[in-house]
């Protein structure tokens, strides 16, 4: 490959490179009732998350540690702890419910429809309940969706209700040069920026 000093490369013009927005998560204002955002990327239950999550939250249930213990239960061999299954169902969902939160104010009517087991795969939804404007902040809009969990063989084993406040896109004010959680100036500088 050789670059003549107009910056062509091989005789071909080189576009020239510009920062481009890449998904900054929804605001407030993009939320509407009855949209389903089926989050991506199915996540693989291992031994090791659910033996790392039960001793590191100290749940003291050997169906969850105990081989022999849990072989001579109904379910023949453990269970993967279902605070672990809320924890991975929520974050998955962020990237289409919560980047842009300000705060979860709660979550509610949490159900375990099935058990979950060492390498099953879970994939979660979200569907959007609720909207409304915070009566005490400006700045963000409330959002209650309900949020379901399946395994790979389509099995709902989760489902739960959870209500972040949500940034207004005019106070968040996003941009390719410095999308969420990124400090100003770091990476590729900004000449030739796309706005979104």
């Amino acid at each position: 490959m050789t670059e003549d000093t107009d910056g062509a490369v091989d005789g071909r013009e080189e576009p020239e490179r510009r920062v481009v927005a890449g998904w900054h998560g929804r605001y407030y204002e993009d939320f509407r009732v009855s949209d389903v955002y089926k989050h991506p990327f199915g996540r693989t239950v291992t031994e090791t998350d659910n033996v790392w999550f039960t001793n590191v939250t100290m749940n003291l249930n050997p169906m969850h540690f105990n081989e022999a213990y849990a072989a001579e239960t109904e379910f023949d061999e453990r269970l993967v702890d279902g605070t672990f299954v809320i924890a991975l169902a929520v974050g998955m969902s962020v990237i289409d419910v919560s980047v842009n939160a300000t705060a979860n104010l709660g979550y509610d009517r949490v159900r375990h429809h099935a058990p979950v087991y060492h390498g099953d795969t879970i994939y979660a939804e979200s569907e959007v309940l609720e909207k409304r404007e915070s009566d005490s902040r400006d700045h963000v809009g409330i959002v209650t969706t309900e949020l379901r969990a399946y395994n790979q063989d389509g099995t709902k084993v989760l489902s739960l209700e959870r209500t972040p406040m949500v940034l207004k896109r005019e106070h968040a004010d996003p941009s390719p040069e410095q999308p969420p959680g990124w400090p100003a100036g770091v990476g590729t500088p900004s000449e030739g920026s796309e706005r979104r």
